[in-house]
């Protein structure tokens, strides 16, 4: 069994990826081009924006956000304290200061009244983070955002393809970034991301900065970076994007056989607030003695994974802010208990029985 099995959603497409990769080779246009142009127009469509700027990586989508926006040394930018690291990661290289706050211990997602909170006449922008495939509260953040006259911007790494309220996610913020790698439920065969605004004067900022800060050939706006996706993975994500919809719909399904069968066992199956649209990124469960729990998983052949075992404040990176043990309860919590189970549109029904019934087993015997 494997966690996120890419290898059947290849087969079922492998014809038409073969087409697009030879259409790339035949063209020989490696760098941007028309594939890269006609994916943007593709996935701006998909997500309801006018503007969408593919990249190198949803890192580097986070980090152009950033450098758009106006982010400078000495500014500071709120991000949650349980999320992956990049989140706070791109924050630091442009010189300013992460500020962490406590997420909320049913979906994860940054707390608002948290982020009030921590707002300074430093405070620049607002990362929220989608995780899992959830949305953050964006009504509430807007609310915030807008008052203090800061920059909202999703990390939608994991959540594009999911809704809130009826509203895209990659739409919602006043900038959203989302990654390609692999593993997520959009996906191309290397890394990649996407910066997405309707914002015209940001859209122009990020399509200048992925490249150099060239607004003309040889003519340097901006200070930038070499950020552009590749012409390869464009094809193959205009491909997956064709079933990107149907896979969305599988997710569902998936989920919500694993959300029968946990009930049954007597384990709580992740809260999806009632106004979202989960795309489930991961499926990931709280678990008493999750580490022994995930061996005991492993043991029968079943992977599992952790998302995320150390809350970022924590990171040795970040030492230097000085931040203790029960600084961020809720962070440390969901570190300390979450378990992902093996998800993707393609497992089956047996497979997430035989996935279930261990876990029950693990946790009656080692809960």
């Amino acid at each position: 069994m494997e966690f996120i099995d890419l290898k059947r959603q290849y087969r079922r497409i492998e014809k038409e990826i073969g087409e697009a990769i030879r259409r790339v080779l035949e063209s020989s246009r490696f760098i941007l081009g028309e594939e890269v142009e006609a994916f943007e127009e593709e996935i701006a469509r998909f997500v309801g924006v006018p503007y969408a700027i593919s990249c190198s990586s949803g890192t580097d989508a986070l980090l152009l956000a950033l450098m758009a926006v106006g982010v400078h040394s000495g500014d500071e930018v709120i991000v949650p304290a349980f999320t992956f690291f990049a989140t706070a990661e791109v924050v630091a290289l442009l010189g300013a200061k992460p500020v962490f706050v406590d997420i909320l211990p049913d979906t994860y997602n940054i707390d608002p009244e948290k982020v009030e909170e921590a707002i300074t006449s430093r405070t620049k922008a607002i990362i929220a983070v989608s995780l899992y495939g959830q949305c953050a509260d964006f009504d509430e953040l807007l609310d915030i955002a807008d008052r203090k006259g800061l920059w909202l911007i999703e990390d939608a790494a994991q959540s594009l393809g999911a809704k809130y309220k009826g509203r895209n996610s990659c739409s919602i913020a006043h900038v959203s970034a989302t990654s390609f790698f692999p593993a997520k439920p959009l996906g191309c065969y290397g890394d990649g991301g996407c910066v997405f605004t309707a914002d015209e004067s940001i859209a122009f900022k990020i399509k200048a900065l992925r490249n150099h800060g060239q607004v003309e050939r040889y003519r340097h706006k901006f200070i930038g970076i070499n950020g552009r996706l590749d012409a390869l993975q464009a094809a193959v994500l205009r491909e997956k994007l064709k079933i990107f919809p149907e896979e969305i719909e599988l997710r569902q399904v998936v989920a919500g056989r694993y959300d029968v069968l946990l009930k049954e066992k007597g384990i709580e199956p992740p809260v999806i607030r009632n106004y979202n649209f989960s795309v489930y990124a991961q499926y990931t469960v709280k678990v008493p003695n999750r580490n022994a729990v995930s061996r005991y998983l492993q043991r029968e052949g079943i992977p599992t994974a952790v998302h995320y075992p150390i809350p970022i404040p924590y990171q040795e990176a970040f030492s230097h802010f000085g931040y203790e043990w029960g600084s961020f309860p809720e962070a440390e919590r969901a570190s300390k208990e979450v378990l992902s189970l093996p998800f993707h549109p393609y497992i089956n029904m047996e497979e997430q029985i035989k996935v279930v019934e261990a876990l029950a087993e693990a946790v009656a015997f080692l809960g």
